[in-house]
Formats: structure tokens, C-alpha cells, sequence
């Protein structure tokens, strides 16, 4: 914890990693929705003017994971488990590092991920960008540890 007028930086966006477990990818470019959301219930008790709001279900967001295509097969390899129908559950971490990339200063834990959804970046003769891959996973649950 700083001490009382100490100047805390937040953290930057660009220095972060991917970890899945079991699926050694590289380096990922983007990462983006990790969320939840909670219900509000409205509910009102008789003989009160007043309206409650209680907290109903809780949901997760997807998760949207974006690299350059490379050789390697192996998040296309997970997808195609999903595809042909053998559901392969995987945790997932997202971690933040501080600037010099030595320290981990974050890290959210996403349990029972799975992806529901596989896109490559549109291929243009006249263009000269790289190739983008786009995983999107499901998951049921985010723990910040």
C-alpha cells in the first residue's frame, strides 16, 4: 500500500501476456472484454412506496484474444475440439506486467474457457498488413488474484 501522498501510476495496457494452460501461444496483441455483469432485480414489498434493488444473476463476457497468424496450430487446434464436438475446457490467465516487464502486477484468472468463435483478418493482395487471427472464449467465471 503508498504511503499518504505518494504518486501510485496506473497500470499500462500494452505490457501483458496470455497465459492458457496447456496451450503454449505467443504473444497475443489484444485482449479485450473481460468483464462481468450483475442483474438488479427490482422489488418492491407491500405497503412500501420504496423499489429494492436486489442483485440477480451474474454474467461473464466474452473474451476476445487477437496475434498474428504464425505455424502454429495450437489454438486452432482447440477451436476444432470444440467444433467437432469434444468440449476442452482450459483456464485461462490474463497478466499484467509493470514497465520493465519484470514484475507481475495484475492478474485475472478466467475459469472454464472455451472458444466459441474463430476469425481471420480479411486477405488483401494490395495491403501489407498482418495476417490477424481472433478467438473468442466463453468462460464461466473471472477471479482477480
Amino acid at each position: 500500500m503508498p504511503q499518504t501522498g505518494e504518486r501510485v501510476d496506473p497500470f499500462r495496457s500494452f505490457n501483458f501476456l496470455i497465459e492458457i494452460e496447456g496451450i503454449a501461444q505467443g504473444s497475443f496483441t489484444e485482449c479485450s472484454g473481460l468483464g462481468s455483469t450483475t442483474e438488479s432485480i427490482e422489488h418492491r414489498q407491500g405497503g412500501e412506496g420504496n423499489v429494492r434493488k436486489l442483485p440477480g444473476r451474474t454474467t461473464y463476457s466474452d473474451i476476445t484474444l487477437k496475434w498474428g497468424s504464425t505455424a502454429s496450430t495450437e489454438l486452432w487446434d482447440w477451436r476444432q475440439r470444440i467444433v467437432d464436438g469434444n468440449v476442452d475446457r482450459q483456464n485461462v490467465s490474463v497478466v499484467v506486467h509493470d514497465m520493465d516487464r519484470s514484475t507481475e502486477v495484475a492478474r485475472w484468472n478466467v475459469t472454464g474457457a472455451w472458444p466459441s468463435k474463430w476469425e481471420l483478418s480479411g486477405l488483401n493482395a494490395k495491403g501489407n498488413e498482418i495476417l490477424i487471427e481472433t478467438l473468442v472464449l466463453s468462460h464461466e467465471g473471472v477471479v482477480r488474484a
